[in-house]
């Protein structure tokens, strides 16, 4: 990522913020879509909305995609957890992929599991974070995230094989 657009964005000069915001969305997506399923369109908007308005408190330009990430997990988790409340259903996740069949499948198996199991997935499986990063940005203890994704793949496996 460029220092300098950066740099740009935190002094609020709008096409610098429009394409840092443009640069980010995919990333963003990629992290709040498994774990928001049908509402990671929301966290993902709500994501790039604390990114855009706190942009300023970057202070290590080569730490933006963790920023990001972090940000990202916490929206997600906020956003799936309040729709289940409201639902009491497990949400849907978005189409992607090629392999729309088997995408489907991944869907349904991970609606089936809560946000917090989601996330942990995510992080570990999908986004190759290690167990100390996962801890610090789920603001859990290293055990939690263990047990987490232990129960985590567990439950998707289960699924899975019925």
């Amino acid at each position: 990522m460029e220092p300098a657009l950066i740099r740009a964005a935190q002094r609020g000069d709008p096409i610098a913020l429009g394409d840092l915001m443009d640069l980010l969305a995919p990333y963003v997506g990629r992290i709040c879509g498994p774990i928001a399923l049908q509402d990671g369109p929301d966290a993902a908007q709500e994501t790039l909305i604390v990114v855009l308005r706190s942009i300023g408190q970057l202070r290590d330009h080569k730490a933006l995609y963790g920023w990001v990430r972090t940000i990202a997990v916490r929206e997600a988790v906020r956003v799936a957890v309040r729709a289940k409340r409201v639902s009491g259903e497990p949400s849907e996740v978005p189409a992607a992929g090629a392999d729309q069949h088997l995408a489907t499948d991944i869907r349904d198996v991970l609606a089936r599991l809560s946000a917090e199991h989601r996330a942990v997935l995510v992080l570990r499986d999908v986004e190759g974070v290690d167990e100390a990063t996962a801890s610090s940005l789920l603001a859990v203890p290293p055990g939690t995230v263990r047990s987490r994704l232990h129960r985590a793949r567990q439950s998707f496996r289960k699924v899975w094989e019925s």
